[in-house]
């Protein structure tokens, strides 16, 4: 719930699985792991782009 916080509360910027791990100190697996869980919720989507510079945004936004 710390990260949908921090989305909620203005985060600036692409959420990328390391920036998730360095907002709840957690491994990059287990942000990664926790990213696409929240994708099969739908409470998060991919942003436009890809490669390396994948992020994820609030869906509905």
């Amino acid at each position: 719930m710390k990260l949908l916080n921090r989305l909620l509360d203005g985060f600036e910027g692409k959420l990328t699985s390391s920036k998730r791990a360095a907002i709840t100190k957690c491994s990059p697996d287990t942000a990664l792991c926790d990213i696409t869980h929240l994708l099969e919720l739908r409470v998060l989507k991919k942003s436009p782009g890809g490669g390396q510079s994948l992020g994820y945004e609030l869906a509905g936004q």
